[in-house]
């Protein structure tokens, strides 16, 4: 899962792109950039390894010119994470394209076959993000304008839905023409338009959630639809069009379980209100499969199942409790590359309060359960607390298939639901009992907007939305994100720019 954002206006974009950067911080810790551009055309580019606080110092920022310029916030989804594949990308021709992207190609193969063999253009990493920047570039370079227009924009677009398969949310800046932003044809991973007015007419952003939008102090005008293209010219104009054939509007369910902040709203849907609702569900399963529970005390796991347990507990009629204190300078468990880094940063993160667990039978709730490392950790510093009986609860089905669409989900086998049913996930996790959130449930608690036709939740029932997923695509997938086959990161920081951004 990435971050992205754009921002063009009147006035230098470096600082707002950044604290936008920094507010979207929980969609990857593994590297940063930001490339902007100024009056004359020339980018300004600065990417690293590290979270964004750490890639961006003074002098970087002063470097970063320009009223109109895009950022993006990474974590690897396969293979290696090397500074070498940190975004934004830059091509020189046509025009000079930046583009950063949140998503994945599952077609990236024969993309990067058609890209050498018929396109005539050299990739540099193995990034799919540099291949949706190249097919955007030779098609946009058929056009044959010196300026690119909308329509020929807009075109451009619409072959690249033709060519590409995945989920792809992008946010992309011509040099000296201006931003533009597009969603795949299903609408699987998130993009939002927000606008401001600066006295002298109108700033625009783009970003992955809301809450970037909010925080920079614009104001959220929209959802990018499923299949659209928003292009925001240097003159501040903004234009809009279907690109895409026969969209329909699927998003990525996990975004409300686990990945958006919960002040987000995100295809009209509010995170937090979509969690609240988890908890009334998975109190009223609760009530039906245990109605004699015995259950003291509920006690979330932070952050992320915060809403969803305290609405289950006033829905239960049980005490709510904090539990854990969480260490808040230890990045997000899920999201660290590689199984070691997740063990050993669990007891970093959360420390128990014991006066909370002594004595009680403690109901923990968590947004989900993947590989169940850590759920198994927590349960046992519970019942080292003091806890008299640990019972479990999960707001999201259990995690039986990979995720082909940018999350990096681990091979199957090592999912703790894989070839075992409630009862044995239960015993291995060390929980007295364990409940899961039904399927059904979960699509009805964030189900809240019409124009949302379906979700896309492929790593509970193994149905992929963009029905190209097939056994020999999956098995390249297990390859290649079997924790043993991950390369370890390489944490030197070095500046990959074009204006000596040092």
């Amino acid at each position: 899962m990435c971050g992205i954002i754009g921002i063009i206006g009147t006035s230098e974009v470096n600082q707002s792109i950044y604290d936008g950067l920094t507010v979207l911080q929980h969609r990857g810790q593994d590297a940063a950039g930001i490339v902007t551009c100024d009056s004359k055309g020339q980018f300004f580019l600065r990417k690293a390894n590290g979270l964004v606080k750490d890639v961006f110092h003074t002098r970087h920022m002063l470097r970063l010119k320009g009223n109109m310029g895009i950022g993006h916030i990474r974590y690897p989804t396969a293979g290696c994470s090397t500074s070498a594949e940190a975004q934004p990308f830059y091509v020189n021709s046509p025009f000079g394209i930046a583009l950063a992207h949140n998503g994945n190609l599952t077609n990236t193969k024969v993309l990067k076959e058609e890209l050498f063999e018929s396109d005539r253009r050299h990739l540099n990493t193995e990034s799919d993000s540099e291949v949706l920047l190249n097919i955007f570039a030779h098609e946009l370079q058929k056009s044959g304008q010196l300026k690119p227009q909308p329509e020929d924009i807009f075109k451009a677009v619409s072959q690249l839905h033709n060519r590409c398969r995945g989920a792809y949310a992008v946010v992309a800046m011509i040099a000296g023409v201006g931003i533009l932003a597009f969603r795949d044809p299903y609408g699987i991973r998130p993009v939002v338009i927000g606008q401001r007015d600066n006295g002298s007419g109108k700033d625009y952003i783009v970003a992955s959630e809301s809450v970037a939008i909010d925080s920079n102090g614009f104001e959220l005008i929209r959802d990018i639809a499923a299949g659209e293209c928003v292009f925001i010219d240097i003159e501040g104009n903004m234009h809009a069009q279907q690109c895409a054939k026969d969209p329909v509007t699927s998003p990525c369910i996990f975004e409300y379980v686990y990945f958006a902040r919960p002040d987000s709203i995100i295809d009209g849907i509010s995170v937090h209100k979509s969690r609240l609702r988890m908890g009334t569900k998975l109190a009223h399963k609760i009530q039906r499969e245990f109605p004699d529970h015995d259950i003291d005390v509920v006690i979330p796991i932070p952050d992320t199942s915060r809403s969803a347990a305290l609405q289950l507990s006033y829905d239960l009629g049980v005490p709510y409790q904090e539990g854990f204190i969480k260490n808040r300078y230890i990045g997000r468990t899920f999201i660290m590359p590689g199984q070691t880094e997740r063990k050993k940063s669990v007891r970093q993160k959360l420390n128990a309060i014991d006066l909370e667990f002594q004595g009680k039978n403690v109901l923990l709730v968590d947004d989900s359960i993947v590989r169940g490392t850590t759920s198994q950790q927590i349960v046992q510093m519970a019942r080292d607390a003091g806890a008299r009986k640990v019972y479990f609860a999960s707001a999201a089905p259990p995690v039986r298939y990979p995720n082909v669409y940018g999350i990096d989900m681990p091979s199957p086998h090592e999912f703790v639901a894989h070839n075992r049913n409630v009862a044995q996930i239960a015993e291995e996790l060390g929980a007295d009992w364990l409940i899961y959130q039904d399927l059904d449930d979960l699509v009805d608690a964030v189900k809240y907007n019409d124009n949302v036709q379906s979700f896309d939740t492929s790593c509970f029932d193994g149905e992929y939305i963009t029905g190209d997923i097939d056994e020999s695509y999956l098995y390249y997938i297990d390859a290649l994100r079997n924790d043993t086959s991950k390369s370890d990161i390489e944490n030197d920081n070095e500046v990959i720019g074009l204006h000596n951004n040092a």
